[in-house]
Order: C-alpha cells, then structure tokens, then sequence
C-alpha cells in the first residue's frame, strides 16, 4: 500500500520548500546559457572543434527538453521529492564532471547527463508547489519560482563571462557542485514528501516513443540552421528528421489513448483550463527565445560589443522580471491570470518596438536598458499567471505529468523560436555578407577567390549558432 503524506503544511514550512525548489530551478535553468561565453576557452583549453563545442551547448538542451513528460509521470510513480533529488544527485555529479573534463567528448557526455539530471528535477517543483501551497498561495508561489527561473535563463551569460574572465572557464561547473549539495541537504529537511496515495507504472513503449518523437523533432528544430534544413548524414535531412519525430508523436498518442495508466494521461487535456493555457505557454518562449537570439546577434555583431557585454546588456529586462514575477503572482491569486497574461504580453510586444526604434549604429548598452526594462516587464507579468492558469484545475494524481506536458511546452516553444527566428536571420545576414565577401575576393587571386567566399560564409555559419547558444 502506498503512503500517503497528507499532514498540513505550514506557512513557513511552504516558503521554506519553495526556497530549495528555487535553488534547485536556479542552478539547471542557469546552466542552460551560462556555458556559452565560455566557447573560445573552450576551444583553446580542449583544442576540441567547432562542432564538438556546438554539442557541448545543445547536448544539454536535448537531454534536458525531450525527458521532460518521462520525468513528470516518475514524479507521479515514486514521488516528487525522490526524483527531485534525483535530478539533483545526477545533475550535480554531472557539474563536477564538466569541470575536471579533460577533453571535449567527456565535457558531451557529462553535459548530457547534466540534462538529465535537469530534466528528471524541473517537473518536480511545479509538481510540489501545487501539491504543498493552498490554491490562494500558488500563484505567489509560481510567481517566485517564475522568476527566479527567468533570473537564472538571462543573466547566464553576464555570470559566465565574469567567471571566465577573472576565474577559469571550469568553475561555471564546479560552481553547481556547493549548490547542488546545499539544496540535496534541504531537500530532506524542508521539502515534504509528498504522494498522491495512488499506484502507478511507468509505460515503457510510451517512454520510448514519445522520447525517441521529441528527440527528432527538437533535434531538427536546434540543429537545422546548422545543417542549413539539408542532409545531417548519410542522406539523411533535417526535414525527414522532423517528419520521423512527427510520425513518432502521432503513434505514441495512439498509443497513449489505450493504455489504462499512459505515461501521458490524455484525460489532461479533456481539461479545457489546461489545453488551453498550456498551448497558450508556447507563444511567450517562442517570442522571447526569438527576441534574445536578435538582440545578442545585434549587438555583437552589428555593434560590435563582446559577448560579455552583450550578456550584461540583457541585465535590466532580467532584473525587472526577476522583481515583477512574484508581484504578478500574488495578483494572479487575486483577480486571475487573463488580463495579466494580455497587458505582459503587449508590454513585451511594446518592449521590442522600442528596441528596434533606438537600435542604431552607435548605440550602447545604456541605449538599452529602457525598452529591455519594458520587456522584461511584460514578462515578468506572463510567467506566472500562464503555469498557474494551467495547473489550476489539475489533479494531484497527474501533477507529475502535467508539469512535464507544461515545461516540454515551454522548450518546444522556445526550440521554435529559434528556429524561425534563426533562419530569417540567417537568410538576411547571409544574403548580406555573402555579396561582400564575393566583392572583396575581387581583389584577390582568382585561385582563392573561392576558397575565400566558401570560409567566409562557414565562419558566418558558426557565428550565428555561437550567438544562438547565447541567447539561450
């Protein structure tokens, strides 16, 4: 029979929980852009390649996006604090890894396991704060760790550039050892745990479909500009990739609708509340994902500024989130989360206006932090209201699985954005360079004329996937 910890939760002891789900939240969502300003140390202390430093940032991401339903239905089967702490264990041991990584194809691996350590730990602490603050006390709750979470995802860069450059490029890995270790200990003092009273299996074909799905759709979508949406290797392209992962989804959701306990209980989405806003999560992670990858292309690129700079230029939309997620919350608990959800989001629309009207040639960061500030407004006020709106009307029994749909949401949203935004951005700088670099060549020998246009546009190629990385 399984235990069922049903015992009141106290105020303190709820803030207490949220703490170390924060410290948690922080330090994987941090990793996921903190090691990109790292990529020319990278190369020189490893004298690894370009393509192997490429998966040293998306090696993570993959891991991390496409576990995140199995992870989220875990939760449901052995308990959301086990698997949180879980994911601590693997991420941390994986941290301690990267750092003492003596070549590049160990830094792959270890990346790697670090995502699965984030993705075995994320749905855990939606999954805990439904199931431990009271439904008058979640949004604050969400609102917190939404931003903390956004802290962590744009402030990467600015950290990792300041550790870097006075440090070692190592210690943006050790850095998660002492917090790692800290949040484990709390976790066994401060967070409760908690479970649903009800059994559950864990539906193996369902994992391997809906993994082996995500994994070629998000592959295709991180790696297409890379491979320029033609062939990956041996005939294979990024559009067949995409379209196996689309065949894949299409049979694990048949698969799904027979299967008495599926790995992704389809009965969710018969709740209209969450259909509906977790579809919604999607549009403001696609925007924002699109936006950081212009921005920091812009300003390294077009202004010349080096990618410490440009991370530090992104400091007053992450401080403004960071300060406007918990208060949206709290009013997200007071008058719902509609109308936050639509004034964030034409602030954050409003925000990109302004940076485009002040974008010019000899602009600095200062020029910046106005219309950054208004977009990290507007999304400070979505984050919250769109997780709290979405697990609002879901059951204990499936806020494991819930969270898990919800946050693989977030990163197919994200993954999308970059991937249209990239490849309009690629097609325009391209284009742009490209006619350059053939009228410089003129001036060289007609051997290398060739040669030249051809490095040229690889160089641009890889730029444009660097400057990806750092947009997170």
């Amino acid at each position: 029979m399984q235990l069922v910890d049903r015992r009141p939760v106290s105020t303190p002891a709820m803030w207490r929980a949220l703490f170390v789900l924060c410290l948690g939240s922080f330090a994987i969502l941090l990793d996921m852009t903190i090691v990109n300003v790292a990529v020319p140390s990278l190369l020189d202390a490893l004298r690894a390649g370009f393509d192997d430093v490429l998966w040293v940032l998306n090696g993570y991401l993959l891991a991390f996006a496409v576990l995140l339903i199995t992870a989220g239905r875990l939760g449901d089967v052995f308990g959301q604090r086990t698997l949180f702490v879980t994911g601590l264990a693997v991420f941390t041991v994986a941290s301690a890894a990267c750092g003492l990584a003596p070549n590049s194809g160990t830094l792959i691996g270890a990346r790697v396991l670090q995502g699965v350590g984030a993705a075995l730990l994320t749905p855990q602490a939606l999954a805990i704060i439904m199931a431990t603050f009271p439904a008058q006390r979640r949004g604050a709750a969400l609102g917190i760790l939404a931003g903390i979470s956004g802290l962590a995802s744009v402030s990467g860069p600015a950290l990792g550039g300041v550790i870097v450059t006075y440090v070692d490029w190592r210690w943006i890995f050790f850095i998660n050892v002492p917090i790692g270790l800290v949040a484990i200990g709390l976790s066994y003092l401060w967070v409760p745990a908690v479970r649903t009273g009800r059994r559950h299996r864990l539906d193996l074909v369902g994992v391997l479909l809906g993994t082996a799905g995500l994994l070629a759709i998000l592959f295709g979508l991180i790696e297409g500009q890379r491979y320029e949406w033609g062939t990956v290797a041996r005939g294979v392209t990024i559009p067949e990739i995409l379209g196996a992962g689309g065949v894949l989804l299409a049979v694990f959701l048949l698969w799904e609708r027979v299967r008495p306990q599926a790995l992704l209980p389809l009965g969710l989405f018969r709740n209209r509340n969450f259909a509906v806003w977790t579809g919604l999560t999607a549009a403001p992670w696609f925007a924002l994902s699109g936006f950081l990858l212009t921005i920091t292309i812009n300003n390294q690129t077009v202004l010349g500024m080096s990618a410490v700079q440009a991370g530090l230029t992104s400091l007053p939309m992450t401080i403004v989130l960071a300060a406007v997620a918990p208060l949206s919350g709290r009013l997200t608990d007071r008058v719902g989360g509609k109308y936050l959800v639509v004034a964030g989001l034409l602030l954050f629309a409003a925000g990109i206006v302004l940076v485009g009207l002040v974008n010019w040639t000899g602009a600095t960061s200062l020029t910046f932090v106005a219309p950054l500030a208004v977009a990290g407004l507007g999304m400070g006020l979505v984050f919250a209201p769109l997780t709290t709106e979405a697990l609002r009307d879901v059951a204990p029994a499936m806020a494991g699985a819930a969270s898990g749909v919800l946050s693989t949401t977030r990163q197919l949203g994200s993954a999308l954005g970059g991937a249209v935004v990239g490849a309009v951005l690629w097609n325009q700088l391209a284009g742009a360079l490209h006619t350059r670099a053939v009228s410089a060549s003129s001036q060289l020998p007609p051997p290398v004329r060739r040669p030249f246009v051809d490095g040229f546009a690889s160089a641009v190629r890889g730029g444009l996937q660097v400057g990806r990385g750092e947009s997170g």
